[in-house]
């Protein structure tokens, strides 16, 4: 019988993102009204998450392109508590 493991923990990696963006987390120690911009934080439809969730669930695991989206996660939280 063949294993699906590596499948359910891919499907887990990508929720974690998911849930990341719609949350928009801050990290602790960020600082709002700092003397910085605060960048624009771009919404993106449900539509488009849900693509973009269902095409990083094709990638392989260990994918870069996933660990890079944790990090894009990051600071858009961080974006969306620097805005007043």
């Amino acid at each position: 019988m063949k294993s699906n493991a590596g499948c359910w923990r891919r499907r887990l990696a990508v929720l974690g993102i998911v849930t990341s963006w719609l949350t928009g987390c801050a990290m602790a120690g960020f600082e709002t009204g700092g003397g910085g911009a605060c960048p624009p934080v771009v919404e993106y439809s449900s539509a488009l998450q849900a693509q973009a969730a269902e095409e990083l669930a094709l990638l392989p695991n260990g994918s870069a392109v996933i660990k890079m989206m944790g990090g894009y996660a990051v600071m858009r939280g961080q974006a969306r508590a620097c805005q007043p």
